[in-house]
């Protein structure tokens, strides 16, 4: 079925999983709600989508941004820092904040939600989320 992780991300505190329906359950959401995919290399993001040509070069270049890829999928490239040692384990997982939808961060409620729980020396703590850009195939989109 598939564990959930607690994490500090490289944005903020978050819920991960290989398991996209495990974690849309655990926020209350609808099971087949979309959830933002984290990927640790580029190469691993060419398997899911294929970036615009216009945009790659920024793609490469930009940290701690989402990107709603023409295909519909939520990616975010994570390939450095202390998160991105984590993700190389797996090369992928789904990720959301880790709080109820539509609530706010509490610790406690996201501790006894996770199968496991890593903290690393960053601690957890709850920060602004990511930016999400819709890139088309000529126009970019700021969503958040």
């Amino acid at each position: 079925m598939g564990l959930v992780y607690l994490a500090q991300t490289d944005t903020t505190v978050g819920f991960l999983s290989r398991n996209r329906g495990l974690l849309n359950r655990l926020k209350g959401r609808p099971e087949n709600q979309p959830v933002l995919r984290e990927v640790a290399s580029l190469e691993i993001l060419k398997e899911f989508t294929r970036v615009p040509k216009r945009f790659r070069r920024e793609v490469r270049r930009r940290r701690q941004v989402t990107y709603l890829y023409p295909n519909w999928e939520a990616l975010r490239v994570v390939d450095w820092g202390p998160h991105s040692n984590f993700l190389k384990k797996f090369g992928w997982l789904y990720s959301t904040s880790a709080n109820p939808t539509g609530g706010s961060f509490s610790l406690q409620w996201a501790w006894e939600r996770a199968d496991l729980v890593l903290v690393d020396r960053r601690g957890l703590f709850d920060a602004p989320p990511s930016p999400i850009y819709r890139l088309g195939r000529r126009k970019k989109l700021k969503i958040r």
